[in-house]
């Protein structure tokens, strides 16, 4: 039986539960991508978070993104390797810990933003993110762009790695996100981001924004929480993947 993870980012929000579509999702994926306090959430919507996921069997994951709150981490900031592997590290180590305390283990991780997108492209960024991942703990998965540099950072010092692909975003021809500063970067009906979800799946491609197939590797599959139809995303897709009895599951 064919298989695919569905990912969802969560938890970012600060001083309030549940946050959005949070525990509404949480029955339709089998990944949760935990914000760590930089670009959003803290300790204790972080902890709520961790509890709901274990509720829910879902695997948990760190999102660790930029320290850059007003703009939710979707800015690019220009740092160092070495301030970079720290800065993923320190996150990933915050999750782990609640994870720990509250019965669960760490699974997975997952950059945020603009450090996932700067990483997808700077192998020298992808390689202090492989690092940190592979410091941090042992066995944890690394969530990445298919065709990244970031998966081949990972996989080139022996990392676990799940490729990712995104129901909700456009593509470019060379395999990128559409930027979201651009026309046509999000998928807005949910029938549209089903049928390109079941391409991703089932064909392993994607049609580009320019209307040209696009090769990927689809092992996880990403939904955005804080989208404004991110539920109705969800139950589409969802119910695509059981009617053709593709099997959902945390790799």
């Amino acid at each position: 039986m064919r298989s695919v993870d569905i990912n969802c980012d969560m938890g970012e929000s600060f001083g309030r539960w549940p946050m959005g579509n949070d525990a509404a999702l949480m029955q339709y994926i089998s990944s949760a991508n935990i914000a760590c306090g930089f670009h959003a959430g803290d300790p204790q919507i972080m902890r709520n978070t961790v509890r709901l996921a274990l509720k829910y069997h879902v695997a948990i994951g760190a999102h660790p993104g930029f320290h850059d709150l007003q703009g939710f981490g979707r800015r690019e900031i220009h740092m160092a390797p070495e301030e970079v592997f720290s800065l993923v590290l320190y996150q990933i180590g915050a999750l782990e810990a609640i994870a720990r305390a509250e019965g669960g283990v760490l699974h997975h991780v997952k950059p945020h933003g603009a450090l996932y997108n700067m990483a997808a492209k700077d192998r020298r960024l992808a390689d202090a993110i492989a690092r940190a991942v592979q410091q941090a703990g042992t066995g944890l998965i690394l969530y990445g762009l298919s065709g990244s540099a970031l998966i081949d950072a990972a996989k080139a010092i022996g990392l676990r790695t799940a490729s990712e692909v995104f129901a909700d975003r456009s593509y470019q021809d060379d395999g990128s996100l559409t930027p979201r500063s651009q026309a046509g970067a999000l998928i807005e009906d949910a029938v549209a981001a089903a049928r390109q979800a079941l391409q991703m799946v089932e064909q392993q491609q994607v049609l580009s924004l320019q209307g040209n197939p696009v090769a990927l590797v689809a092992e996880t599959l990403c939904l955005h929480g804080d989208g404004a139809h991110a539920l109705e995303f969800a139950r589409a897709i969802h119910q695509t993947f059981v009617d053709r009895g593709i099997e959902i599951k945390a790799p």
